[in-house]
């Protein structure tokens, strides 16, 4: 007889998992009994938390669950910093842990691995947190599981199993039929009122966020319909193209792209929350929308929140979208200003390119430089100042190729695991294998440096383009520009080339755009991963001369 553990691999096939990051533990066994004989990649991380950013990546070049198999307690509490990254950016992640028998749930035994309550632990950061009491009830929890990825805002979400409920005979729920979902249609009459008001709109403007990754063509028309400039949030970069002539890129922090909002008299709002790590990366306030504000949110709750619109819509971006096109097209052509359109946007891109200051332009070059060699790379970001210039510079020709920790939730370290994890999952999406090139500081590394392990275990030839600055350097100056004395921002640099080298990779430093190049091109051709180190200082001399 089947067990729960192995029914639920077989399930987790149904829905189509083909990936699932886990480490092994006495508390988790029964999971992968099954494991072996299915179709189920699984992937040993060297720490929970990079379980959990590698599920994050490979869910956003997939565009499906990644999935954990974690152990309860220590296992629960690593992961759970990963699970509020993918919270804040509403990326779906499947987290299935152990937890104590059902007899000594909360029984505070001293029980190998016990915690009080592990789901309210985990509630905060999961759209819902669900303990399996009975081997009947699996069906239906991962039916709802998959209904909030598939038809609502996608979050992490985590089922524990009890020890004793994993051994369970459960050969009566096979073979199992996944239960599939689909997105909120836009109620006709809340579109008709939106489309109103864009037809009459003389300036509109479009503000799109990751909740309309699957709405680029439609949003491209509808944004060429109205002559509305379309400003993108990082974790949506690609929905329109670099050269888009309506495509203001991700400036919404700037003054020059402030002021084009604050002429706008329509804006529509859409898949974004309108949050201050896309629209106030200074922390300085001032994103103001002084027109008329229209919301299209999968999420109700999301409509309202920071600004309140004169109109909120309830909807998958995409059909919103195509919904407000139709309804568009059979009203008179839109009055929108000539001076407006391409014209304001061309006159918003030249003032921003004019504005750059020197160690921009070459932090910019650098990422030009990878693009250059690897145009149809994805780009995974740390919290580290190259990623920081790229959220404003640079844009893509694709979405999911360039996302990153410095929005939203934060969280250091996020870079490499969470690289490994979208090269994994970019062949179906993308079309393609994409190399992954993980955009990291030297600070950021030493947080999940060992996860470049499991990247040669695996078999990822990963890229890992260290900018190596030798500590803090912004918190460093935050603390500065506030007359706070540097403390504990000049930490010790290992040899990271050694490191590597020693953990199985390729590994070499480089100094300008001709021996990063030629590093990036050897990389591609390996199957191991490869440390590509930049030091900041070297780098602008050579770049700026």
């Amino acid at each position: 007889m089947a067990t729960c553990g192995e029914v639920l691999v077989k399930l987790l096939e149904g829905y189509g998992v083909d990936h699932v990051f886990g480490i092994p533990g006495v508390h988790t066994v029964e999971l992968y009994r099954g494991l072996a004989g299915s179709s189920i990649r699984h992937i040993t991380p060297r720490h929970e938390q990079g379980a959990g950013f590698m599920a994050d990546g490979y869910a956003r070049t997939r565009g499906k669950p990644g999935v954990c198999f974690i152990i309860t307690g220590p296992g629960m509490t690593n992961i759970t910093t990963a699970m509020g990254q993918a919270y804040a950016d509403s990326i779906p992640m499947l987290v299935i842990s152990s937890v104590q028998s059902r007899n000594q749930l909360g029984g505070g035994r001293g029980k190998l691995h016990e915690l009080p309550d592990q789901a309210a632990l985990v509630a905060g950061v999961a759209a819902f947190s669900h303990t399996l009491m009975s081997a009947d009830d699996l069906p239906q929890v991962l039916a709802r599981a998959f209904a909030v990825f598939e038809g609502a805002r996608p979050r992490p979400v985590h089922i524990e199993i009890p020890l004793d409920v994993l051994v369970e005979p459960a050969e009566h729920l096979l073979p199992g039929r996944p239960v599939r979902g689909s997105r909120a249609g836009a109620a006709p009459q809340a579109v008709v009122q939106m489309a109103e008001r864009l037809a009459n709109a003389r300036r509109p403007l479009i503000l799109a966020g990751g909740g309309a990754l699957a709405a680029g063509a439609a949003l491209a028309r509808l944004a060429e319909h109205l002559q509305a400039p379309v400003a993108l949030t990082i974790n949506a970069k690609g929905l329109l193209p670099s050269r888009h002539p309506l495509q203001i890129g991700s400036t919404q922090s700037l003054p020059a792209t402030r002021a084009l909002v604050a002429e706008a008299d329509v804006v529509l709002a859409i898949g974004t929350e309108l949050a201050e790590t896309d629209y106030d990366v200074t922390f300085k306030g001032g994103f103001a929308i002084p027109g008329s504000l229209l919301r299209v949110d999968i999420d109700p709750d999301q409509t309202v929140r920071n600004y309140l619109p004169e109109l909120a819509l309830v909807a998958d971006a995409e059909l919103a979208a195509e919904a407000l096109l139709g309804a568009l097209q059979a009203q008179p052509q839109p009055v929108c200003e000539s001076t407006w359109g391409a014209a304001r946007v061309a006159n918003l891109r030249q003032a921003l390119a004019a504005g750059w200051d020197q160690p921009t332009l070459s932090q910019t070059r650098l990422l030009q430089a990878i693009l250059e060699c690897l145009p149809n790379a994805v780009l995974v970001g740390d919290s580290t100042q190259p990623v920081y210039t790229g959220n404003l510079t640079l844009d893509m020709e694709q979405p999911r190729r360039w996302f990153n920790a410095s929005t939203g939730y934060g969280t250091l370290g996020y870079a490499l695991p969470a690289a490994m994890g979208a090269w994994l999952g970019s062949a179906e999406q993308l079309g393609e294998r994409a190399p992954a090139v993980c955009l990291i500081g030297d600070g950021g590394l030493q947080f999940t440096l060992p996860e470049l392990a499991s990247a040669v275990e695996a078999q990822v030839p990963l890229i890992v383009l260290l900018w190596n600055n030798q500590g803090y350097e912004e918190i460093k100056k935050y603390m500065v520009n506030r007359a706070i004395e540097p403390v504990g921002v000049d930490i010790h640099t290992p040899d990271f080339l050694g490191v590597a080298r020693a953990l199985g990779a390729a590994a070499e430093h480089v100094a300008d755009v001709a021996q990063l190049q030629a590093a990036l091109m050897l990389a591609v051709e390996r199957k191991v991963p490869t440390l590509i180190q930049v030091d900041q200082n070297q780098w602008q001399a050579a770049v700026l001369g």
